[in-house]
Order: structure tokens, then C-alpha cells, then sequence
């Protein structure tokens, strides 16, 4: 249904209607669905937030939350700062607000450990957000892919949430890193995606001698 809503909710974005409030229970309508089929549309859930902006009566909590929780699912894109950026401070003291920008903080420090243990006492936090946790071990091993050379199977399984050695494996095999003898895993020679950079400075003739005049 979400992908279905995906061109209707476009013609809607389209001109002076993307600003128009009657339009909302449309597209929040769309946004949870976004949350229960696992799609996502940024723009749509940016002009939500933007539309609470113009009409501050309209705020709803809960939709605010899922649109923050899917663009946590799109990381490292900033997608998350640009909806931030849209609600405004007193909202963001609000509970469950509060705790998402929360996950938020921690994700971007890579503090994954304690991530998952924020995850795991408040489950009812992200329950509705089909296919989240999945998308936060896509981001991982995006982090640990250009970051490490090896790295153990004991961390990686942590910071995956440590789930069961078979969906370690699924992962290591996804990314098409290599199990040693001795349970450490290899990523890739991270020194072979150092890229040297020339850095050419054009200096005119003209500039030097403004310089050279004012130095008398």
C-alpha cells in the first residue's frame, strides 16, 4: 500500500498543495505505513514536519517519532539532522522524542554497545518500525568496513546487537568478510583505500604584486 500512496502523495508535494494542512491526514497516514511495509520517503516525511512548522495545532508526537526512527534506518545519510532540524526545541524535550535523539547521539558516536542496551529496555520504543533493527546492522557493518582491518567475532556479534553466531555469519557473508582460524574476521586492508590527493595552488602574478606594493 505504501508503494501505491508513493505517486499520490507526489502529485500532492507538487506546488502551493505541498503547504496545504488538509493534506495531512494523508500523508502521517502515509508515514505509518512507511513504518509497517519498511519503505521510506524523506520528502514526504520532511514536508510533514515542515507542515507542523506552519501549523503547530496539527503536531502529533507519534508520527513525529517514526519519522525520526525511519531516518535513523537511513544512516550514515543525514537524513536524520535535516528532520531534527525541522521540530523545534520544546518538542525535542519531549518524551519519546527525548530518547530518539537519544539513539541518535549514540549511533553517531558509534557507541553501539550501549545502543542495543537502550534498545533492549525500551523494545516498545522501535517495535512498530518494521525491518529497524536490521538497518541499524546494515550501519554498523558499514562503520566497521571502513574502519577496520580486523576485527573479533566476540565485538562484531556485540556490536550487532549479539545476536545468535548464525546471523553473524549472515552478515560477515553479506559483506564478504573472511572468518580466521583464530575467530578473528577480516575486513579489508584498509591501508589499499588510502588515496593520495594533489593539492595545485594557482597563484597570479597580479596578486603577488598588490602583496609586494602594500609590504613597502
Amino acid at each position: 500500500m505504501a508503494e501505491a500512496m508513493r505517486s499520490h502523495v507526489g502529485a500532492l508535494l507538487k506546488g502551493i498543495d505541498r503547504y496545504n494542512p488538509e493534506n495531512l491526514a494523508t500523508l502521517e497516514r502515509y508515514v505509518d505505513l512507511q513504518a509497517k511495509e519498511n519503505t521510506y520517503d524523506l520528502e514526504a516525511n520532511l514536508a510533514v514536519l515542515k507542515l507542523y512548522q506552519f501549523n503547530p495545532n496539527y503536531y502529533q508526537t507519534t508520527v513525529t517519532g517514526q519519522i525520526l526512527l525511519k531516518a535513523l534506518t537511513n544512516l550514515p545519510h543525514t537524513d536524520f539532522a535535516l528532520c531534527k532540524c525541522l521540530i523545534d526545541h520544546i518538542h525535542q524535550e519531549e518524551e519519546p522524542i527525548l530518547r530518539i535523539l537519544n539513539l541518535h547521539e549514540l549511533l553517531e558516536m558509534c557507541q553501539f554497545k550501549e545502543f542495543w542496551r537502550v534498545i533492549n529496555e525500551d523494545p516498545d520504543l522501535t517495535v512498530g518500525i518494521i525491518g529497524f533493527e536490521d538497518s541499524i546492522r546494515k550501519f554498523v557493518c558499514h562503520v566497521v568496513g571502513i574502519t577496520y582491518q580486523t576485527i573479533s567475532f566476540a565485538s562484531l556479534r556485540e556490536n550487532l546487537g549479539n545476536i545468535p553466531d548464525f546471523q553473524v555469519n549472515q552478515w560477515i557473508t553479506k559483506y564478504g568478510w573472511r572468518v580466521e582460524s583464530d575467530k578473528m574476521i577480516f575486513i579489508a586492508n584498509q591501508e589499499e583505500n588510502i588515496k593520495t590527493k594533489n593539492i595545485t595552488e594557482k597563484i597570479s602574478f597580479e596578486s603577488v604584486a598588490a602583496i609586494m606594493a602594500n609590504a613597502r
